[in-house]
């Protein structure tokens, strides 16, 4: 049983994962190299842009279940689940893993917050790696549930299944993956996307912000609350099959006009950056953050209280 939670790194992720433990009830202790100070008033305003967007009605309790511990080994050694979170680079992955395997339980479960990297690319050398997996959200992870399931190969069979009731006990979203692959699940759709992104605006088809307009006003309305697979269901008559059956050609004669060599090119990323800061300077990001942050918010309580 899930009782105490560490989460070992505290940039955006780890904020917003002690946010979502900590307001399913459960204790959490908070880890970082940097300024806990910071970290804590951080928490403090995001937990506030919960409230005020009816998403948490007891803040200060949520405040109150938030302990915060500059010492790795004092920060893990009592947690029955750590969530690691630390920075994106498979050394510093492999480096913290092999801290947290030496100061850890050896009946501790341990989730890393990876975007891409197998968990077995950095947990090889744990002499608990059979307690590691990857546990992946999309951030703000107290604002958007998906949480990706990975194993390695050498994962204890129960863990999986276990870590997925967890999640889901505290308001989560989690699938699971049968098997590691890079970028899992959710990246690899995401880049999908991206990739052909990134050509039609390389090629001059259009314009950076159209393109998105083509997502945040198509796709998108229909994807806030359906998957693919039910979108296209939901698109024939006679459902999947019917709609395969009516378009599968069309889109085969899309997947022969894209190049095998297609990438984002240097001069499809320069003209998408700069399309961005015509749209958006450089210091107002942080703002339009908030903002995304606000709306993610908002779409959260819809969603919750229309049980989509």
């Amino acid at each position: 049983m899930i009782e105490r939670v560490t989460v070992v790194g505290a940039g955006l992720v780890g904020q917003g994962w002690a946010i979502a433990f900590a307001r399913a009830g459960v204790p959490v202790t908070v880890h970082d190299v940097t300024d806990l100070d910071r970290i804590r008033e951080n928490i403090a305003r995001s937990v506030q842009g919960l409230a005020a967007e009816g998403l948490c009605e007891d803040p200060q309790g949520l405040l109150g279940r938030l302990s915060f511990e500059a010492d790795l080994g004092k920060a893990v050694r009592d947690a029955d689940y750590i969530q690691e979170s630390v920075f994106e680079r498979i050394e510093t992955k492999r480096a913290i893993s092999l801290e947290i395997d030496r100061a850890m339980r050896p009946d501790a479960i341990v989730g890393s917050s990876t975007s891409g990297f197998p968990g077995s690319s950095f947990t090889a050398e744990c002499s608990h790696r059979n307690r590691f997996l990857v546990v992946h959200p999309v951030n703000p992870p107290h604002l958007i549930p998906l949480v990706e399931i990975v194993p390695a190969p050498w994962i204890d069979e129960d863990i999986p299944q276990t870590v997925r009731r967890f999640m889901e006990a505290i308001g989560q979203s989690p699938i699971n993956l049968s098997r590691e692959i890079d970028g899992f699940v959710l990246n690899r759709l995401q880049g999908a996307l991206l990739d052909e992104a990134f050509a039609l605006l390389g090629e001059g088809y259009a314009t950076a912000e159209d393109i998105d307009k083509a997502v945040r006003d198509g796709l998108g309305f229909r994807w806030a609350f359906m998957g693919p697979f039910e979108t296209i269901d939901l698109n024939a008559p006679e459902g999947l099959k019917d709609y395969a059956e009516r378009l599968a050609p069309m889109y085969a004669r899309f997947a022969e006009q894209r190049k095998p060599d297609r990438r984002w090119t240097a001069e499809a990323i320069e003209t998408a950056h700069w399309q961005r800061r015509e749209l958006l300077a450089s210091e107002s990001l942080r703002t339009r953050q908030e903002w995304r942050d606000r709306m993610l918010a908002r779409m959260k309580a819809f969603k919750s209280q229309n049980k989509l």
